[in-house]
């Protein structure tokens, strides 16, 4: 029980990155978020991501697979809305 509690939150955690994202598409703006902050992060989540594909914990796994994609969709808008200016 508690590891699908634990598995339905992983999935769900990361999703919380959609309102960011489409905040900024809404505003066609990112300058309230920092360009370095949003790579730092991203650029750690890339270092952890082989060890995590490897791990045996799906819970861990799947918080990783997640995480990585949709903020990597962060990423992207906020570099696409901070470069177009």
């Amino acid at each position: 029980m508690m590891k699908t509690i634990a598995f339905i939150a992983a999935i769900a955690l990361p999703l919380f990155n959609i309102p960011l994202i489409v905040r900024i598409i809404r505003r066609k703006s990112s300058d309230d978020m920092s360009v370095s902050w949003a790579l730092g992060v991203w650029i750690c989540f890339l270092l952890i991501a082989p060890e995590a594909f490897r791990s045996p914990d799906i819970v861990w796994r799947a918080f990783n697979i997640m995480n990585l994609i949709l903020f990597t969709m962060v990423v992207v808008v906020v570099l696409r809305y901070r470069v177009k200016k």
